[in-house]
């Protein structure tokens, strides 16, 4: 599907920028010096741990857009949050939440203090636990993918998209983990350029989507018979 290809992009690209906050902590990661396959088994659990958080968000995102799709805003959801993308592109501006809000900042220092404690321990139970806490680690790109998994108007769908996702992530940040940080500065500036224009695809698919052009895979048309299920429902319980 071009949306699950456009989720492997986002997360291929965003991974580049993610190095800045997850690079350190890859580098650093517990693994086994002295063997080949503990260093590669680790890297991959760590990576792994990510990838099942990135679908538990899915899940939940997706959850989300089956319930607005079950009122029969699906098309209109996807047409707004393609908009949003769009403002966010053209119109950035620096997420303050963290820094407003004493609730979630007390809750992320936990987060970080529970990661110092996971790196004390070598071994493989602990490189998938803090995988798992990465993933809950404020980025903007993950947000950013969130929108793509509530678009999806499925919970499966949404674990999926989040899924491919995590697997566009993987190349680069495996590679940190297990040979280090090879990728140079220049490197990174010039595959950030094209973060932009991979998300206004994505903003202009979910756009094109919510459209309902009767494009095969990227645009169908929305069954009318489905827009009437939530009236169906009310109207039947109205009667009794």
């Amino acid at each position: 599907m071009p949306v699950l290809l456009t989720a492997i992009a986002m997360g291929f690209i965003g991974s580049f920028h993610c190095i800045g906050m997850c690079g350190p902590l890859a580098l650093s990661l517990p693994l086994r010096k002295d063997s080949y396959w503990g260093k590669f088994s680790g890297a991959f659990l760590y990576n792994l741990g990510r990838i099942v958080t990135y679908s538990a968000f899915g899940l939940v995102f997706g959850s989300i857009g089956k319930t607005v799709a079950f009122f029969g805003y699906q098309q209109w959801l996807s047409i707004i949050l393609g908009i949003l993308i769009i403002v966010f592109i053209t119109m950035p501006k620096k997420i303050t939440i963290f820094k407003s809000n004493d609730f979630l900042l007390i809750q992320l220092r936990r987060l970080r203090e529970r990661l110092g404690r996971l790196f004390s321990q070598r071994n493989y139970s602990s490189l998938f636990s803090i995988g798992l806490l990465n993933g809950l680690l404020p980025c903007g790109f993950v947000y950013m993918a969130t929108a793509g998994a509530t678009a999806t108007g499925d919970v499966f769908k949404g674990a999926l998209f989040m899924a491919f996702f995590g697997l566009g992530t993987l190349p680069v940040m495996w590679s940190i983990a297990f040979f280090g940080n090879f990728i140079t500065m220049d490197i990174r500036q010039r595959v950030r350029k094209a973060y932009p224009y991979v998300m206004m695809v994505m903003a202009c698919m979910l756009i094109v989507r919510g459209m309902g052009l009767g494009i095969p895979y990227l645009s169908p048309k929305v069954d009318a018979a489905k827009k009437t299920v939530y009236h169906c429902i009310v109207d039947t319980k109205l009667k009794k």
